[in-house]
């Protein structure tokens, strides 16, 4: 069984086991379902923001499938580096599936609403994913702190077991880490207003309805903000130190070699990160609807958009691959700038 198999089969078991603990809802809910009112001034013209979001939306899916297959068919990219691009490209298809599909339905509904055991679900497994491409992109930049520091050791340290064991850790682990969370908001009574006002189910506007003590918020804020404070501080400090070793290199093209390996890296950690710390370091500071929802479609929307196209334009290599995948008899006798 392939490493893609058996951590779809980690997938599946989790998603059996979250619907579970969706069913055991206490019974003190009176809330079935919640209302969306993200979009409130979307009224009247609906279908001006449903195209753009679904071309956008296909484009992310089309996009990383090309990422995701094109290293998996070029035996050139079957090394650690392009095959966590590879996963991650893969995590960000159901990243944005998540979410955008119930905003489009959104859009384009008189009823913009979802149901209890939805929100969960969708809250459950938008996090779970973004949390795995989290952990693994400091994973991508330990890897590439190993390979530019210690270049050496570097095929004896990353080996493709560990490799493969990484990627699958990364996922598991984003998905378990979260399931406490999840299982303990389920549990809390919602017996008042339903109305959430993001585009989305996420935890602060979902707690904030709950008929209970509201101090939990804080500590939730707490938690995700040591968990995203911690990780962008590792992979901070392994790209200040890839900086420093790659200046001290003597050749101007080994320096132009070296950063072009790190940059498409850096420019998804910078989009990733940046918009998620916008939307979870800021404690008790509160923001216009307007720019909440702004925030929430730059990393819910736009920085899974714009992954694709720094994986692809920013690297030779895998330009080269993509080009073979969609035009593989070409390829064959031709150069890569002829296909």
């Amino acid at each position: 069984m392939s490493m893609y198999q058996e951590m779809s089969c980690v997938f599946l078991s989790i998603a059996l086991r979250v619907a579970e603990t969706m069913v055991r809802i206490n019974q003190t809910t009176t809330v079935t379902e919640f209302l969306f009112t993200g979009f409130p001034q979307f009224e009247d013209g609906s279908l001006l923001f449903f195209i753009p979001l679904f071309v956008i939306y296909i484009f992310v899916v089309i996009g990383n499938l090309t990422v995701f297959f094109a290293v998996m068919m070029d035996t050139r990219l079957h090394n650690p580096m392009y095959n966590f691009i590879s996963i991650f490209s893969f995590l960000e298809i159901w990243y944005t599936t998540a979410t955008i599909p119930k905003m489009l339905s959104n859009l384009i509904s008189r009823q913009r609403t979802i149901s209890m055991i939805g929100c969960l679900l969708q809250m459950y497994f938008f996090h779970s994913l973004g949390n795995s491409e989290g952990i693994l992109l400091t994973t991508m930049a330990i890897d590439r702190y190993i390979a530019i520091c210690n270049p050496l050791r570097y095929p004896t340290i990353m080996t493709p077991r560990l490799c493969a064991q990484l990627s699958a850790g990364s996922c598991i682990f984003g998905f378990l880490v979260l399931l406490p969370e999840i299982a303990w908001i389920s549990t809390l009574p919602f017996c008042g207003p339903n109305q959430i006002y993001q585009i989305f189910c996420d935890f602060e506007p979902v707690l904030r309805l709950a008929c209970t003590d509201t101090s939990m918020i804080l500590i939730e804020d707490v938690i995700h903000a040591v968990a995203i404070i911690f990780s962008a501080l590792i992979i901070a400090l392994s790209y200040i130190r890839i900086i420093t070793v790659i200046l001290r290199i003597p050749s101007v093209e080994g320096r132009q070699k070296a950063f072009s390996t790190c940059a498409a890296h850096l420019g998804v950690f910078l989009m990733f990160y940046g918009s998620v710390s916008l939307m979870y370091l800021r404690f008790s500071a509160t923001f216009p609807p307007i720019l909440d929802t702004a925030i929430a479609l730059m990393f819910a929307v736009l920085a899974p958009f714009f992954n694709p196209i720094i994986y692809s334009f920013r690297n030779k290599d895998m330009k080269i691959a993509i080009k073979k995948l969609f035009c593989p008899q070409k390829m064959v006798n031709l150069s890569s700038d002829q296909c």
